[in-house]
């Protein structure tokens, strides 16, 4: 038996409103992830299955590993078509925003939907929603937005609406916001929803190879450079840091998504218990926290580098030269000593 936890009050609500407009258009975060694209494509599916015409858009490109995510070919990137998304977003009766808590994620494309007359309705697991939307479904507790959307499918009454299209998009999604379960994932519900998913056809160890080893021979020899030259440890704070510059990354031919993961590999050494990437991007620095045990990665995020997410999993930003990023990091991490120390 799977708990309650999003109120009924709000599974009405939902329902109603979902019911009574024809127009949706479904939206996530900028540099779509597995949880992004696995929600989306999920709530794409779902209302095709109940005979409405919904649209999914995406700020920016997603990566090449998630092109086999059914429905995938469908999605609209607003960067590569502005004007027609920016049209469809006005002209919606409803935006579904997943997986994300603040409009500030959704980079370029935020003013086009918080422009738009449309209700909103945002469904996300990640801490301090914003006030945003008209319907906020919010559980930080809950380890994926994909997840959440599966819950909320079935609050609805409509469990046998998911067919194996959009369950494949929901086990995706649950997948690689748990790093394949291995993080955020001991509520024993996660393990009956697998089995619902299952019991629909979904192939998971397919799935796994789909996302985690279809990688590119030049992401492979990225990774063994990052590992080799890049990777900096600070023993005494069980911390570890590796860094891109926008040239190393032309070196690699860099594709969207090819840095995937490569914050976690650092914490399979013993001693580390917080580990950061940083991307040279053209307007920022993209900083990837990761940690294990009660190391509050969301708290350094927020601190730092005014991001936020989970415990174990958060993001931020700085503006600002890579040099400069490292030099931040570097003052602020003995303040997180304790923290650390805890884990020793």
């Amino acid at each position: 038996m799977i708990s309650k936890i999003i109120s009924e009050e709000l599974v009405v609500k939902a329902q109603c409103t979902i019911e009574s407009v024809e127009r949706i258009i479904i939206v996530s975060h900028v540099g779509p992830d597995g949880d992004s694209m696995g929600s989306s494509l999920a709530m794409w599916h779902y209302l095709m299955a109940k005979g409405k015409s919904p649209v999914v858009i995406m700020p920016s490109p997603y990566p090449d590993f998630y092109a086999w995510m059914p429905g995938a070919e469908n999605v609209l990137i607003y960067t590569e078509d502005i004007e027609s998304a920016t049209q469809q977003l006005q002209d919606a009766d409803l935006i579904i925003a997943l997986d994300f808590n603040t409009p500030k994620r959704l980079g370029k494309m935020k003013e086009a939907v918080l422009n738009s007359p449309a209700k909103k309705m945002n469904i996300d697991h990640h801490l301090l929603p914003g006030s945003f939307a008209d319907i906020i479904i919010s559980h930080p507790e809950i380890a994926s937005t994909s997840e959440l959307v599966f819950r909320l499918i079935c609050r609805m009454g409509d469990f046998a609406v998911i067919n194996l299209a959009g369950a494949e998009c929901i086990y995706a999604g649950m997948m690689s916001d748990t790093g394949g379960f291995t993080y955020n994932s001991n509520n024993q519900e996660i393990y009956i929803i697998i089995s619902e998913l299952l019991k629909l056809g979904v192939d998971k160890d397919a799935i796994y190879r789909k996302v985690y080893n279809t990688y590119s021979e030049n992401r492979l020899r990225l990774m063994g450079y990052c590992l080799y030259q890049k990777m900096k440890l600070y023993p005494e704070h069980q911390a570890a840091l590796i860094t891109l510059t926008a040239d190393e990354m032309q070196q690699f031919d860099f594709k969207i998504g090819d840095d995937e993961g490569f914050v976690n590999v650092p914490l399979s050494i013993g001693q580390v218990v917080f580990s950061v990437l940083m991307r040279e991007e053209p307007d920022k620095i993209k900083v990837s926290l990761r940690s294990e045990g009660t190391f509050p990665a969301n708290k350094f995020a927020a601190d730092v580098f005014d991001g936020g997410g989970h415990l174990n999993a958060s993001g931020g930003e700085f503006y600002g030269s890579l040099e400069d990023a490292v030099k931040l990091f570097e003052e602020r991490l003995p303040i997180y000593k304790d923290f650390l120390e805890k884990e020793g």
